[in-house]
């Protein structure tokens, strides 16, 4: 009887969350709560990104002094060879770091989903440097190549393939522990009795990996792999700090173009580095620069998430 009485006193309970009269209040004040976050998404994005949008198409020193001019911003940009140059730059560091980046990440963390000692104080470690700005590590960085460069006569700066790696170097010991944590998630998430009917079966340590725990770790690789591409492409402090896009090529025209200049850094460099005039070249590159990263993003996370095991 007792039970009974605590099994209808639970649904009561239950009937009474879940009824009408109380879920329409809740309905027509949700509005009110979601406002703020709406008003502020809109100014602190949707505006600027409609402003630098119509910017792109506009000859301007300033956002009110402005003359449309059409899409010769847009010709300008796809005929400047540095910004050819900074893209095919950027797409090589990003496919270099998304490999690197995720194949350490994803060894640490099944290293530390083993049952070590000091697993804890291995894991914090290792996400300590994201904590770090990227401007702080690029000069951080940068001193620690120079101090062992300059024993072989060479600098960070003086040689195009330094720059590459040493960019490399710094993403992926900024990266890696953050991408550890996302991974050592799915790594616990695999289910037991999985792994248990594998080892009963007579499966090998390699097998178990490869057909068991990598495909039941996927949504981890997808969301690790996005965030490490996006990032690759999107990198300017770190590449700002670092090497600065230097060294420089001169073309026999006289255009100058930076040899270790990605994308972000070439937008900032021809926003602010050259004439005023060039500012609706530099918004038009920024337009098509969001457009790359939203395609290359979204083809990412449609590949991916088709190899997803259901569980």
């Amino acid at each position: 009887m007792e039970k009974t009485k605590k099994k209808k006193k639970k649904a009561q309970s239950y009937s009474s969350v879940n009824s009408k009269l109380l879920r329409r209040p809740i309905k027509r004040a949700s509005w009110f709560f979601l406002l703020p976050m709406v008003a502020a998404f809109c100014v602190g994005f949707v505006w600027p990104f409609l402003q630098g949008l119509f910017l792109s198409f506009c000859k301007f020193k300033t956002t009110s002094d402005w003359k449309l001019i059409g899409f010769d911003n847009y010709i300008k940009a796809f005929a400047d060879e540095s910004f050819r140059y900074s893209f095919f730059y950027t797409a090589l560091f990003a496919v270099v770091s998304v490999i690197f980046i995720n194949v350490l990440a994803f060894v640490v963390a099944y290293a530390l989903t083993q049952g070590i000692k000091g697993t804890n104080l291995f894991r914090t470690v290792f996400f300590m440097p994201n904590l770090i700005g990227g401007i702080v590590l690029g000069y951080i960085w940068s001193m620690i190549f120079d101090g062992i460069l300059t024993a072989y006569g060479t600098s960070i700066l003086m040689n195009s393939s330094w720059g590459f790696w040493g960019l490399i170097i710094l993403m992926c010991w900024q990266q890696v522990g953050y991408m550890m944590i996302i991974y050592v998630a799915g790594l616990q998430a695999v289910p037991e009795d999985m792994i248990e009917a594998a080892k009963i079966d007579g499966a090998s340590s390699a097998q178990t990996l490869f057909k068991i725990t990598i495909p039941n770790v996927m949504p981890s690789i997808t969301i690790c792999m996005f965030l490490s591409l996006t990032n690759g492409f999107k990198l300017f402090d770190q590449n700002l700090a670092l090497t600065g896009g230097l060294p420089y090529i001169i073309n026999p025209d006289g255009t100058t173009v930076h040899t270790t200049e990605m994308l972000a850094l070439n937008i900032y460099n021809t926003f602010y580095g050259q004439a005023s005039t060039s500012r609706g070249v530099a918004q038009a590159k920024a337009v098509i620069f969001f457009i790359l990263v939203a395609c290359i993003g979204l083809v990412q996370l449609r590949s991916t998430r088709k190899k997803e095991v259901q569980q």
